[in-house]
């Protein structure tokens, strides 16, 4: 009997990838879009309740965009998976993906002078979307777009590892820590291009997501050569 493989939209190196692109995402719209975070939504109610405590009305209606662009994602995506039927063509997986690179294209275009908050907003939807869609890592439950439930994850497998000699508690912290630290290379990445390039630093994350439509494309084929090899049989 043939084991059940990890589809390769929940391995190490797939969610990597969406994990760089989470953190690249929130350094471009920190650094070069107006000091907005587009996937950490938790940071613009915060920042949203400081404004407001303030009195700084402007800069609290700055952060609403993006709380409601988070909320149509979620939407949209729940959407894509729950009428298969549309996409019978192409998975709703690759949908998603090639629908994100559109947009993150699109937005490489939208000059400094245009409002900010045009592609906060923009932004925060494609992170919604991807963060709904793909939330598995082999399997456990993860994010790709923030790492706070991460790093709880993580500490918690960790403390099974140590304290009852949880190898395959181990082994969780160990993908999970690996997502972190992707997360914070694409924060790091990000900020550095962002500060050299401006705006169309976003192109950055498209190679990324070509890349994992490539993956899963990968994946289709073999299991397509796997099964005309079964039915020859």
């Amino acid at each position: 009997m043939r084991q059940h493989a990890t589809p390769v939209s929940e391995s190490v190196p797939f969610c990597m990838l969406l994990a760089i692109v989470g953190g690249f995402l929130d350094a471009y719209t920190f650094v070069g879009r107006g000091g907005v975070f587009c996937n950490a939504q938790t940071g613009n109610i915060v920042l949203l309740g400081i404004y407001v405590s303030t009195g700084k009305w402007q800069l609290a209606l700055s952060h609403i965009p993006p709380i409601l662009s988070f909320i149509i994602g979620v939407f949209l995506s729940e959407m894509i998976k729950a009428n298969k039927s549309a996409v019978h063509y192409l998975d709703w997986k690759r949908i998603i993906l090639i629908f994100e690179t559109i947009v993150l294209f699109i937005i490489g275009f939208i000059p400094s002078s245009a409002p900010n908050v045009i592609v906060t907003a923009t932004v925060s939807l494609v992170a919604s979307i991807q963060v709904s869609s793909f939330r598995k890592l082999v399997d456990s439950q993860f994010n790709t777009t923030m790492s706070t439930g991460n790093l709880r994850s993580a500490s918690q497998a960790l403390c099974l590892a140590i304290t009852q000699k949880d190898t395959d508690a181990a082994v969780r912290s160990i993908r999970y820590f690996i997502i972190i630290l992707a997360f914070l290379s694409g924060a790091l990445i990000g900020g550095i291009i962002t500060s050299l390039f401006g705006i169309k630093a976003i192109w950055s994350t498209i190679v990324l997501l070509i890349y994992a439509v490539v993956l899963i494309d990968i994946e289709e084929h073999k299991e397509n050569d796997i099964h005309n090899n079964n039915f020859r049989r």
